[in-house]
C-alpha cells in the first residue's frame, strides 16, 4: 500500500474517529510524523495508539527503528517491521518477542495490559473459575513474597472455596 501523500510505501496505518466516522490514513514514516504533529496535542490526555506508532517512526532518525525492525519472533519469524506494516502479530509468542514495544501500545489502547473484560457468554463456567483461580494464585504468590501472611491466608481460603465448588 502506498502513502496517501506520496508514492513511498505506507508503513504507518492510522484509523481516527472524526465526528463519529472512522477515517483511515496510510502514511510513510515522514508523512506520519507530520500527520501526528499537525493534530491537536493535549498534554493531559493519554497518548493515542497512533502517537506510539509515530514515536516508533520518529525513532528511525536515531537508527533505533532499523534495529527494532530487524527483531524477529523465534517461533513464527515475523519481524517487527512486518507487524508495523500490517498491524497484526503472527503468533502468541510475539507478545514476548516484542514485549517492550507492545506494552505501552496495548496499555494505551485498552487501558490495561491484562484482560479485564467479560468471559464469552458461550464459554463454560469452568473457564471463568479457572481464570479467577489463576488470578488468586498469582496474588497469593505476591502476598507471600511481600511476607503479607494475613492477606495470603485470605487468598488461600478463597482459593480453597473456589476449588471446593467443583
Amino acid at each position: 500500500m502506498k502513502c496517501k501523500y506520496c508514492n513511498k510505501p505506507a508503513t504507518i496505518h492510522i484509523t481516527e474517529i472524526i465526528e463519529g466516522t472512522p477515517q483511515e490514513f496510510h502514511l510513510c514514516d515522514e508523512h506520519a510524523r507530520e500527520h501526528i504533529a499537525s493534530g491537536p496535542a493535549a498534554p493531559s490526555k493519554p497518548k493515542q495508539p497512533q502517537e506510539h506508532m509515530a514515536a516508533l517512526a520518529a525513532a528511525s532518525s536515531t537508527g533505533d527503528l532499523s534495529r527494532l525492525d530487524a527483531q524477529a519472533c523465534p517461533a513464527c519469524g515475523i519481524t517487527f517491521r512486518e507487524f508495523r506494516q500490517s498491524g497484526r502479530l503472527g503468533c502468541a509468542h510475539d507478545y514476548e518477542a516484542f514485549k517492550q514495544e507492545l506494552l505501552p501500545l496495548i496499555e494505551n489502547i485498552h487501558g490495561a495490559t491484562q484482560h479485564c473484560g467479560k468471559v464469552p457468554s458461550g464459554a463454560p463456567e469452568t473457564i471463568a473459575r479457572t481464570s479467577q483461580l489463576l488470578h488468586l494464585r498469582r496474588q497469593l504468590k505476591e502476598a507471600i513474597e511481600r511476607e503479607d501472611y494475613e492477606r495470603a491466608a485470605e487468598l488461600r481460603d478463597k482459593i480453597r472455596d473456589l476449588e471446593g465448588d467443583v
